[in-house]
């Protein structure tokens, strides 16, 4: 393999690579709940995308290894929570394994379909879970909006070099 001017030495893909390369990618911050077999389970994503508007749709990717896979495996409904720069240790709770995620310092309620509905989130949305495609080590969850509210007040919270971060004017 040669270097290719001004782009630096090119390095054979790797999770490594990812890892380093998506450092580099700003992506907002979420947190994905649902309503497990022994109570909410719930998870910090940086891969929320909107797919479609007709069907409101949108997609998250999910490790199998998760502590909470196996209720998404299971789950017919999700909550998808957009995070507010205030939130980043809501969202670092929700990233850490182990933690009590639904502990005293959680604000939550159950929404429709019995989802966990987080508080004080920008926004949010329960979704109707349509399919799970298998991608490598992980899931990629699709699910079709189906309520929620966006009237949350606030900037969103970033993720980025491996720290959350709020938007810079």
């Amino acid at each position: 393999m040669t270097a290719t001017p001004g782009l630096g030495t090119p390095q054979l893909a790797s999770p490594d690579l990812l890892r380093s390369t998506f450092r580099r990618h700003a992506a907002g911050v979420a947190v994905i709940t649902a309503r497990g077999a022994s109570g909410p389970v719930g998870f910090t994503a940086t891969s929320l995308t909107s797919v479609s508007a007709e069907p409101p749709m949108v997609s998250f990717g999910i490790g199998t290894g998760a502590s909470s896979w196996p209720a998404i495996a299971e789950a017919d409904h999700v909550g998808v929570h957009v995070l507010g720069e205030h939130q980043s240790d809501l969202a670092a709770t929700f990233a850490r394994s182990g933690a009590d995620r639904f502990g005293a310092s959680t604000a939550w309620r159950e929404g429709p379909e019995g989802v966990p509905v987080l508080d004080d989130v920008l926004a949010w949305l329960v979704c109707r879970i349509v399919g799970r495609v298998p991608a490598g080590d992980h899931r990629i969850v699709l699910a079709e909006a189906v309520v929620g509210d966006p009237s949350g007040a606030g900037r969103p919270l970033l993720y980025h070099q491996g720290r959350f971060n709020g938007l810079r004017d």
